[in-house]
């Protein structure tokens, strides 16, 4: 993944730009960390990942918090599938969560970007304990704030936990990074069908009632009620999470 570089005006002594949204939540799937292993951990994207942050919270006056999955190491649906119980391995799969935050968390300061994980489930020797007005601090002082082990709760994507830490510390949109080269949401899965169509905007019932799986439907329905922008993007895209805080239509806007 190339990584756009920062506006030359932006400098230690030059005020940064504003951003389209004052505070976004950034979903980053746990695929996006395997790069093109499929699986683990690539340092190399992981950096890259970080770079993307830094150069971004460099350039304009944005709260970034960052809510991480874990499918590269485990998912609990691959767990029931083979005969798991479904609790069990959701559990499983939040602890891939924090692993996957603890590394770009470790990138990110290497880079020299102040940075907490909370966990859903408490690790203290690890990570603080999520707190919402602790988090919300921890932003208001230029920190990123990475949230893992989902929700707490198994049953539910942490998809869902983005949408739900989203609204809970006010942000003003979710911005759902993708990873497989999909630049946005389509008719259908462009990768299997070539007369799939890109949709620059549709609305949260749309992408509903035509089942396209963009995102699961626990998270478009609390997104849907808080009003919170859903922008479904390619996140190893050069320049796109910079394009999107600058206000430019980049993959489809979910309103």
């Amino acid at each position: 993944m190339a990584v756009a570089d920062p506006d030359p005006s932006t400098d230690p002594g030059t005020p940064r730009r504003a951003a389209r949204w004052d505070r976004v939540v950034l979903k980053v799937s746990g695929e996006a960390f395997a790069g093109t292993a499929g699986f683990g951990i690539d340092g190399a994207v992981v950096r890259e990942i970080a770079e993307v942050i830094v150069a971004n919270k460099a350039e304009f006056d944005v709260d970034i918090a960052i809510v991480v999955g874990g499918g590269n190491i485990w998912r609990g649906m691959t767990g029931q599938g083979a005969g798991m119980d479904r609790a069990q391995a959701d559990y499983m799969g939040m602890l891939g969560t924090v692993i996957n935050a603890l590394a770009l968390q470790d990138v990110l300061e290497q880079l020299g970007q102040e940075t907490r994980v909370q966990t859903a489930i408490n690790m203290a020797q690890v990570a603080e304990p999520y707190i919402r007005r602790r988090a919300v601090r921890h932003l208001e002082k230029g920190r990123v704030v990475i949230f893992a082990a989902g929700n707490g709760n198994p049953f539910f994507t942490t998809d869902t936990t983005a949408a739900l830490r989203a609204v809970e510390i006010e942000a003003g949109a979710l911005l759902k990074g993708t990873h497989g080269g999909t630049d946005g949401i389509y008719t259908a899965d462009p990768r299997v069908d070539p007369d799939a169509v890109k949709l620059d905007e549709i609305t949260y019932l749309d992408v509903i009632k035509q089942g396209l799986q963009a995102m699961d439907t626990t998270a478009i329905t609390l997104c849907m009620e808080n009003e919170l922008p859903i922008v479904y993007f390619d996140l190893l895209g050069e320049g796109n999470v910079r394009s999107i805080l600058a206000g430019e239509a980049v993959g489809t806007l979910v309103t």
